[in-house]
């Protein structure tokens, strides 16, 4: 394997992403608040990476609405595609701004070599997908920021996926009826925020078929944390967890950053923490050490 890239080009990365829509199994994407933690999501056995808004704007100490630029997190995203021949799925939200602003970010992305993008139909600067005082754009206009994410499309094999918060604004049957026009507008995968029940997913499900469907299983929000095979018998293609090992890392932070400003040792969270040798498996020590060996001990043979 590559010590610097990842051993897939962007486009079988992306093909990759497309197969497992069609593959009858849910496609189970965690996110990824780093590289190492993207690498981790690989050998776990997961399906895929997810590059979260939120999780981004919270790693730079931001809440998450709408403050983070397309340099920002195309750069974070880049950084992840680059550590993991998994799919990478990046949360684009608004597309940064008008329409243009939207062709800019898919060409942004599929430069840094992630696998797709979702836009979403909130007022620009939006805010997180599970708090109150959402705002959704008219149909059209995020009919207007699909057009020009997909005319800019390059790689046909790039996702273009459209999120609706109507749910939580509107209510399901306007969702309903937008995830209808964003589908038949072009987008590849359509993501709804933001439902409640098993019940409502199943309904979601029922009404706009003919086109992959993701879940955002998000914890603390309006949601009901549904299992992936729960999902998988609904009928969903994807489900995101997004901010779960971010939430998962801070907790421990926290946890023991606490106990040590009391006690003022770490010592009893030694066998918590991630061993050094676990790290330096991550971080794939040997291979670079192998690969530094071989080329500073080579000595061109005699008469060459």
């Amino acid at each position: 394997m590559a010590l610097y890239s990842n051993n897939l080009t962007a486009t079988e990365r992306r093909r990759r992403f497309r197969a497992g829509f069609a593959s009858g199994k849910i496609q189970r994407i965690p996110g990824a608040f780093s590289p190492l933690v993207a690498r981790s999501i690989a050998e776990a056995g997961f399906e895929g990476v997810y590059v979260s808004g939120a999780v981004v704007a919270a790693d730079l100490g931001l809440p998450d609405i709408g403050l983070t630029t397309l340099s920002e997190v195309a750069g974070r995203a880049g950084q992840i595609a680059r550590a993991t021949d998994l799919p990478v799925l990046v949360d684009a939200d608004t597309g940064f701004g008008e329409p243009m602003s939207a062709a800019r970010t898919v060409s942004e992305l599929e430069d840094a070599g992630v696998a797709g993008a979702h836009f979403e139909d909130q007022v620009n600067p939006k805010r997180c997908g599970h708090l109150d005082g959402k705002e959704v754009v008219p149909t059209e206009v995020m009919l207007r920021r699909l057009a020009a994410a997909i005319k800019e499309r390059r790689d046909p094999e790039f996702v273009v996926a459209a999120r609706t918060d109507a749910a939580g604004v509107e209510g399901i049957d306007s969702a309903i009826e937008r995830a209808k026009a964003y589908r038949d507008a072009g987008a590849d995968l359509i993501f709804t925020e933001a439902l409640h029940t098993r019940a409502d997913f199943e309904r979601f499900r029922k009404a706009v078929p003919d086109v992959p469907l993701l879940a955002n299983m998000t914890e603390f929000g309006k949601t009901e944390l549904l299992s992936a095979k729960e999902l998988e018998e609904i009928g969903y293609e994807v489900v995101i967890y997004p901010v779960t090992t971010l939430r998962i890392a801070m907790g421990s932070v926290e946890d023991a950053l606490g106990e040590i400003a009391e006690t003022g040792t770490q010592k009893n969270w030694v066998e918590r923490m991630q061993h050094r040798s676990r790290l330096y498996e991550l971080l794939r020590y040997e291979e670079y050490n192998s690969f530094d060996s071989d080329i500073f001990t080579y000595r061109p043979e005699s008469g060459h």
